[in-house]
């Protein structure tokens, strides 16, 4: 491409975004401090709870028991140890009773009590030598962690013939907060320099690395200001900075290694940098921009549930997302116009070069590693090969992949459902040390029964008549209570196994339905999984065909086919079958537990599928946007030829291409991607080490077994009917539609190495004359010496 002509005009978008490159760069710059000055502190506003559903059953009940009962609701567990004596000796009874009454004396705490003034057996350990001073602590999440972290300190150690450790849910939130911010500092560390060093592998120049890198610090430090803004609002959670970090790395990568990458090629034919900008964003800038909405529909389907867990990702991500593709598309370009041949500056591989000449390396944004010298081959020539034996063996390929992925996806047949409890944290956390004593040492399930809140007048009789029929349900063990307050009472239910297994959960509906003279509700941690799984099976279908009809409209406006994107959705959901077997087989059955660090629980938290699926779908979309628009922009360029000599169609020819130009790109951001996902993985927390993880092989399997087997498998099955539509989707399409590279291009658009263009035949359409992929990608890196050494 040269210099003038057609391709070279300066469209709107390119002005606006070049004009005043450095005022551009300037006024990002201002942005991005103030970002870091609003979005300060973040974390400490965040929520680490938001699992249940504001407006179900549970969630009523427990409320009305906080207010009216505040004992029947212990949030805070202080463990007394009386080491080799009896809970029950003199100078332990002493102590411990000393103990609850200055509990029960600090402000933003009620609801003390302990077995030394109940006596009730679920309060002592069987062996004798542990018991439980319980109480409430008041006030949001923020207020009961301002609380915590004044009792602590106070409370925590020896106290005479006693030692005290502390726990209880809001312990065990706390805990995980603390961690969760920790870990994520680390991951960072871990992540920036893998990822740079990454970068430069793939583009060579040290200052075309640091371009995505610098975008996706704008992007995460930008979203931390939104989600620092909505906290004033609504409830977030602590959780969505993982996902801040992960995908504002990931994408803006994803996004501006497109964008430098068609830059350079551009660069390479003869462009300049201001003509090389408008093509890319012609060409490059629409892949990125329908990406960035593909992974964001994907994202707002989590606004649909109630639970403000999921909103919370759905916040994070959807601006996260359209930073990163904002800065791709305005501070990108920007720099790039001033930067110019600079881009290429700083070529590090010249070191490893000096002391091998007979085989040189070039790492070219377009086709990936080339071994222009010695060698002779190119990574673009064995994507061109990948592709003609799969579609050569289609049927194979199409077959063999889909049953590889559904074998991998079937232990997700055996998934249990549960909560988010102290088993996330590390074995050596003291929360979860605590609620370990519990389970192992106490009888029943302390903190594991379930209220019945009993609202409305009634008499004793009738309240000893509802008790018996509890009592005499098959899942219930034992019932206290009532303990009645005016016109309300509640119910304590033990029930037989433990606190959310799938008796508890019989027990919870058994409860709901057992006749009373009064209103009931019931709540507890079984009745909160029961209500949470609820609200997401009501959802779920609202959810699915949200993401499904938002994204075949997009590649339908991408691609003009109805065909293509059915195809994009079945795939891009059949390549995340691998993570959901993998959750399961894996943080669920606890195989490799002891190799990752983690306990198993024994189930899946509930919302944690939905939250995998969404973030994995929308970047399984990403991929799939970069490798459908390259596939259709070739097809455009093919005409209505067929390549006799080779007896390949212009269908075959254009998915050939599309897979050997983003072969290399696609899969080299799926590894940095999860880089950065594993980098979330080494998280101590189960959730985020199970998202980060999970997501990780979802991405490696999309790029490298989804979109270089299955894709041009199945499209080579479908032909030419791949790119069929009615009539008047036909008309719509070419009124409204966009495509990567807009109309078929002429050649005075279409970007071509000169090697290519000077073997084109008289009255053939440029790059079509020659299919050898590598002289024009190596006459392009050959071009960029010629010019740097100008310089």
């Amino acid at each position: 491409m040269s210099g003038g002509g057609a391709g070279a005009r300066v469209g709107g978008w390119t002005r606006f975004v070049t004009a005043r490159p450095r005022l551009s760069l300037l006024t990002a710059l201002v942005l991005t401090v103030l970002a870091v000055l609003a979005g300060s502190g973040v974390a400490d506003r965040l929520g680490s709870g938001g699992w249940e559903d504001p407006a179900a059953e549970s969630t009523y009940a427990t409320k009305a028991l906080e207010r009216e009962f505040p004992a029947s609701q212990p949030n805070l567990l202080l463990l007394v140890d009386s080491g080799g004596s009896a809970v029950d000796a003199p100078a332990v009874t002493a102590e411990a009773r000393r103990l609850t009454a200055r509990l029960a004396a600090e402000k933003g705490v009620t609801g003390v009590g302990s077995y030394w003034q109940s006596r009730s057996p679920a309060l002592r350990a069987k062996h004798g030598h542990e018991a439980l001073i319980a109480a409430h602590l008041t006030g949001d999440e923020k207020a009961m962690g301002r609380t915590l972290d004044r009792l602590v300190p106070a409370f925590r150690g020896v106290h005479g013939p006693v030692k005290v450790t502390v726990g209880g849910p809001v312990a065990v939130r706390h805990e995980m907060q603390t961690i969760i911010k920790e870990d994520l500092t680390r991951a960072e560390l871990i992540a920036l320099p893998i990822t740079l060093l990454l970068l430069v592998m793939v583009f060579g120049s040290a200052v075309a690395a640091l371009l995505p890198l610098g975008i996706g610090i704008v992007a995460i430090l930008g979203t931390n200001a939104v989600l620092r803004g909505l906290t004033e609002f609504t409830d977030v959670s602590v959780f969505a900075l993982n996902l801040t970090t992960a995908l504002g790395l990931g994408l803006a990568i994803d996004y501006a290694l497109f964008i430098v990458r068609r830059f350079r090629e551009e660069l390479s034919s003869g462009a300049d940098p201001v003509a090389a900008v408008g093509t890319t964003l012609r060409t490059a800038g629409r892949t990125v921009l329908f990406s960035a909405l593909t992974v964001a529909v994907s994202l707002a389907a989590m606004l649909l549930f109630p639970q403000y867990f999921l909103r919370s990702f759905a916040y994070a991500g959807i601006a996260v997302v359209l930073l990163a593709a904002a800065a791709a598309l305005i501070l990108l370009p920007a720099a790039l116009v001033l930067l110019g041949h600079r881009v290429n500056s700083l070529d590090l591989r010249r070191l490893f070069r000096r002391g091998d000449r007979t085989r040189t390396t070039v790492t070219d944004g377009a086709e990936g590693t080339q071994a222009v010298a010695g060698a002779g081959t190119v990574e673009g020539s064995a994507w061109a090969r990948t592709a003609t034996l799969v579609m050569r063996r289609a049927p194979f390929f199409a077959l063999g992949t889909t049953a590889v992925l559904v074998l991998l996806g079937l232990p997700f047949l055996g998934v249990r459902f549960g909560t988010a409890d102290d088993r996330q944290l590390p074995s050596t956390a003291e929360s979860h040390v605590v609620q370990q004593h519990l389970r192992e040492g106490f009888p029943g399930s302390p903190g594991g029964g379930l209220e019945v809140l009993a609202e409305g007048r009634a008499t004793p009789a009738q309240y000893a008549a509802y008790k018996e029929r509890i009592a005499a349900l098959p899942e219930a063990l034992r019932v206290d209570g009532p303990l009645v307050k005016g016109d309300s009472a509640y119910f304590t239910v033990q029930p037989r196994g433990e606190a959310v297994d799938d008796a508890a959960q019989r027990l919870v509906g058994e409860l709901r339905s057992t006749g009373a003279p009064f209103a009931t509700k019931v709540t507890g941690t079984a009745a909160v999984l029961v209500d949470s799984k609820h609200a997401i099976a009501e959802e779920l279908p609202w959810a699915a065909a949200f993401i499904a009809i938002v994204t075949l409209l997009l590649v339908f406006l991408l691609t003009g086919s109805v065909v293509i994107p059915v195809q994009a959705v079945v795939l891009n959901a059949l390549s995340l079958t691998a993570m959901f077997g993998a959750v399961v087989w894996v943080f669920q059955d606890g195989h490799l537990s002891g190799l990752l660090g983690f306990t198993s629980p024994g189930s899946i938290e509930t919302t944690l599928p939905v939250l995998m699926f969404c973030v994995a779908f929308g970047l399984s979309m990403d991929y799939g946007v970069f490798l459908l628009s390259r596939i259709k922009e070739e097809y455009d360029r093919g005409g209505a030829l067929d390549d006799e000599a080779t007896g390949e169609d212009r269908h075959r020819r254009a998915v050939r291409q599309g897979l050997q130009r983003t072969g290399g790109l696609i899969t080299a951001a799926a590894v940095i991607l999860a880089v950065v996902m594993v980098a979330i993985g080494t998280s101590r927390v189960t959730n985020t080490k199970m998202l980060g993880l999970g997501i990780a092989l979802a991405v490696l399997m999309d790029a490298m077994i989804v979109r270089s087997l299955l894709v041009p498998a199945v499209m080579r099955l479908t032909g030419r009917a791949t790119w069929w539509a009615p009539a008047p989707l036909r008309r719509f399409h070419a009124r409204f539609g966009l495509s990567e590279g807009g109309p078929a291009p002429t050649g005075a658009q279409v970007a071509v190495p000169p090697a290519a263009a000077s073997a084109a035949p008289a009255g053939g359409r440029p790059g079509e004359a020659t299919e050898d992929p590598g002289s024009g990608a190596a006459e392009g890196d050959r071009g960029r010496d010629r010019a740097a050494s100008r310089r």
